[in-house]
């Protein structure tokens, strides 16, 4: 028996340096459609520590889930995957092709990233890349 019995995740925000960069990274190169915008900036203190208002944030829509954006990091602040917390955050696509069309389209966009990288004993795909921040995201596809 569980103690918290959950029925999956409802959304994630990752902390970012620049709103602006950002939100047209995960909207204009990997198409996330954006569900709700903040009305202010984040320069506003008022703004930035409102919940109401995002944070002077953005959250994207994408098949299902809720993913956000807070603008609240210092520009100076770079991601490090081998501190606590996150190491990487995975979308998964229907297949290996869409692993290949985005791989063209972040070439096309001058966004460095992996290989299409067959994991064939966990049955998946999987495409590396990171956003404006460093962040480290992947796409994975079934085999």
């Amino acid at each position: 028996m569980t103690i918290v019995e959950t029925t999956g995740i409802h959304h994630i925000r990752l902390t970012v340096t620049d709103i602006d960069r950002s939100k047209a990274f995960y909207r204009d190169v990997l198409g996330f459609e954006i569900a709700v915008e903040s009305p202010g900036r984040p320069e506003d203190p008022h703004v930035r520590t409102d919940p109401a208002q995002f944070y002077g944030g953005v959250v994207f829509h994408t098949n299902g889930i809720l993913f956000g954006l807070r603008p609240v990091a210092d520009p100076s602040d770079k991601f490090d995957s081998d501190r606590v917390g996150l190491d990487h955050l995975s979308f998964a696509v229907p297949s290996i092709d869409d692993l290949t069309r985005t791989a063209a389209r972040l070439a096309e966009a001058g966004v460095e990233h992996g290989k299409v990288t067959p994991l064939a004993a966990l049955g998946i795909a999987i495409l590396s890349f990171s956003d404006p921040d460093g962040i480290h995201l992947e796409l994975t596809a079934p085999l």
